[in-house]
């Protein structure tokens, strides 16, 4: 049998193998890709958080029609848009600086808003409310002691304490300063009497931060009022809070002790004011609990 020639065999065809691009050139073609702009879907992007501008109250000016105005007032309080309470607990604010007889008849249903508000997680909410309660006692002083509002009050009171004792520094010292506004616009005896449940509060932030505002209501009560309230009340709660956990109540401590102290010797001569002041303590006092006031103010 003849051979098929050579020349009529099929050509091998051998393949390429595909050249490996440098590490270089690579790299570049990703930062290529990574500096496209991708397409944006407007459907999914997620809208930028609103701002609140925190007004002080001597930028806050009156209302326009404050008679039209007060009507809504409620309704926009209770918006589920919380950037909407904020504009409108500012406008509480307005009301109780500058047409405070317009917030009277609804000022129980305000201050419920208000402490709603402070427990809001939105620290924006939380610390607008806490403004508006500053501008509340303020505007209203006493008038919260009234029956209308007595509950809401103490609702309030403990939301103050609560927010002033935690770890959010701007929320903490703007509670601490609607805290020093309450002292300052409220009577002293009927404000020291709200008071003293929060100084026996298990929480011992809560606790010293009542006592200091507390050992203020005494510095400013004169002995009739000190008398009034009792002075064996006050000096056990020195001795309660001498040796407490955190430095701020025992300064606390130290300031209610110095205040009982000055009223007790008022009217003593000076060889028998050590003499009264001791006799005072340890008929007052447990002794443990005597010798501590007694270190600490020393006749």
């Amino acid at each position: 049998m003849a051979l098929r020639p050579i020349d009529n065999a099929l050509p091998t065809i051998t393949q390429e193998r595909p050249k490996k691009q440098p590490k270089i050139a690579v790299a570049t073609q990703k930062q290529q890709q990574q500096q496209q702009p991708r397409p944006v879907n407007d459907e999914n992007q997620v809208p930028s958080e609103p701002t609140v501008d925190y007004i002080s109250s001597d930028n806050l000016k009156p209302m326009s029609d404050p008679e039209a105005q007060i009507q809504s007032l409620i309704e926009d309080l209770d918006s589920k848009n919380w950037v909407k309470v904020c504009e409108s607990l500012n406008d509480v604010r307005r009301f109780a600086l500058y047409h405070s007889s317009l917030l009277v008849p609804i000022l129980d249903k305000i201050l419920l808003v208000v402490v709603k508000s402070m427990k809001n997680p939105r620290s924006a909410l939380c610390k607008t409310s806490i403004m508006a309660a500053s501008d509340i006692f303020n505007a209203f002083g006493d008038k919260l002691f009234d029956p209308s509002t007595s509950d809401a009050f103490e609702d309030l009171l403990l939301q103050l304490l609560l927010k002033a004792s935690q770890d959010k520094r701007f929320v903490c010292e703007e509670a601490e300063r609607a805290l020093g506004s309450m002292v300052g616009s409220m009577t002293p005896l009927p404000l020291l009497q709200k008071l003293r449940v929060s100084v026996s509060h298990k929480n011992l932030r809560i606790r010293a931060k009542a006592a200091v505002s507390l050992s203020k209501c005494v510095s400013k009560m004169v002995n009739e009022e000190m008398e009034e309230f009792g002075m064996e009340k006050l000096i056990e709660v020195a001795a309660d809070l001498v040796n407490d956990r955190l430095p701020e109540a025992r300064d606390a401590a130290r300031s209610i002790a110095t205040s009982v102290y000055e009223a007790i010797i008022k009217d003593v001569e000076v060889e028998e004011k050590m003499e009264v002041w001791q006799s005072f303590c340890h008929s007052k006092l447990t002794p443990i609990n005597a010798i501590s006031i007694l270190k600490i103010v020393k006749a």
